[in-house]
């Protein structure tokens, strides 16, 4: 009667694990409609911003870049590159963070200082006693405001040459079952077209626009300076907010999918343990018809 009993119990507890892993699964399917929603949408307008700035590069002369006087344009030497690493708060989201720890593990840690969002990465950074500059949070229905801090503290460091690149590490959208780890270059600006493919390997959002390709004569008004002094650090903020809502998409998908394997074991351990009882209670009993036998024979 005691393994009877051990097996009860264990039936109860996998019963109750099962009810709290469907509902963080629902919970997980609510928050991932809207993330999903926020990501996509972002998608075009992140795109067509850098397609538009990539152009606007072609347009202009060697003389008016060097007008313009900006680190951000100039290509250094790369002694320490400034990563931005975006991760979860939380956990029980499957493989997504180790998945983007594998890819931030292959990043020499001597030349690399770390910029984090993010629970989860703040702690990888800090238990594997790479160089951390600074973490930064953010709610789970992410606003623009919310960023301006972490391109402010990004942007500084690199104008005060403490990092000499602005990257950002994180994980891209691309499905419910599938999300990628994605490192992308912002600064320097010289050149667009890894930002753009990586919008792009989702999906062709400006196909039937190829600002790239307009080869028309621009004219700068009031002057290109201003012009790029302004676009630049809104561009940057707008990137980096773009990649905070595909991972907080990813977040939330693989949660949900976890959850919802966690759900499904649950129920078959549950059948499990419950076909294990009912042999446990048929042997109890015969061997209880088998004593009572036993005993009015003899």
């Amino acid at each position: 009667m005691a393994n009877l009993r051990d097996i009860q119990r264990r039936i109860k507890s996998v019963k109750n694990t099962g009810k709290i892993t469907r509902a963080m699964q629902l919970v997980a399917a609510s928050k991932m409609k809207k993330a999903q929603d926020q990501a996509v949408a972002s998608r075009p307008y992140a795109q067509l911003m850098a397609e538009i700035v990539s152009g606007l590069f072609r347009h202009l002369s060697v003389e008016e870049l060097a007008a313009v006087q900006s680190p951000i344009f100039e290509k250094r030497e790369v002694k320490k590159r400034g990563i931005l690493l975006l991760s979860t708060d939380k956990g029980l989201c499957g493989s997504l963070n180790a998945n983007l720890f594998r890819a931030l593990a292959e990043i020499d840690r001597e030349k690399a200082a770390f910029v984090t969002v993010g629970r989860k990465a703040t702690q990888f950074v800090s238990r594997s006693r790479r160089n951390l500059l600074a973490d930064f949070s953010v709610s789970d229905h992410v606003l623009f405001s919310e960023l301006r801090p972490v391109v402010d503290f990004l942007l500084n460091a690199y104008y005060e040459g403490e990092i000499d690149t602005i990257e950002v590490l994180y994980t891209q959208f691309i499905n419910n079952l599938k999300q990628e780890a994605v490192l992308i270059n912002l600064v320097p600006m010289i050149g667009l077209d890894d930002l753009i493919q990586a919008i792009i390997g989702v999906q062709d959002y400006t196909e039937k626009a190829p600002i790239e390709n307009d080869e028309r004569e621009i004219r700068f008004e009031p002057s290109a300076k201003e012009i790029l002094d302004a676009i630049i650090p809104l561009f940057i903020s707008r990137e980096i907010y773009h990649k905070v809502l595909e991972a907080k998409a990813s977040e939330h998908s693989a949660r949900m999918v976890a959850m919802k394997t966690a759900t499904d074991n649950a129920g078959e351990l549950c059948d499990s343990l419950t076909l294990k009882f009912n042999k446990a209670r048929q042997a109890a009993i015969t061997q209880e018809i088998q004593e009572i036998s036993a005993a009015s024979a003899s």
